[in-house]
């Protein structure tokens, strides 16, 4: 039986598993591999920092993504597909190993963040 979202533990496990589907995706993989030139071990543990701190307010995450965004944006234009594959890959993850009332609320986090980023990237 899959349990709720409980603590770091479970974001890192989450943050890890979706990346790893992100990495080799047809949509996404070559945004963050051939633009983006993600270096994992930096990125990593900022996604971990920004999902526990939106989910349990932490307070461990200093950043901002929209600005990020909006200038990766300017490398390669990002649109409404992006946008819906990270959201349909994050919520298959988050489906896949966790239920709950965690699990339901960093799905509509996730949705919430990314139509923002999206009406940013298009505007």
């Amino acid at each position: 039986m899959k349990k709720d979202i409980q603590d770091r533990e479970d974001i890192i496990k989450l943050v890890d598993v979706f990346y790893k589907k992100v990495k080799v995706d047809g949509t996404l993989g070559f945004i963050f591999t051939d633009i983006a030139h993600t270096n994992w071990e930096n990125h990593l543990p900022r996604m971990y920092d920004f999902w526990e701190n939106i989910l349990f307010s932490t307070g461990n995450f200093d950043g901002n993504p929209m600005m990020t965004h909006k200038d990766l944006n300017k490398k390669v234009q990002m649109d409404f597909t992006h946008f819906n594959r990270w959201n349909t890959l994050f919520k298959e993850t988050v489906d896949s190993l966790f239920k709950g009332e965690k699990a339901e609320e960093i799905k509509n986090r996730a949705m919430n963040i990314s139509k923002a980023m999206l009406d940013k990237a298009i505007n």
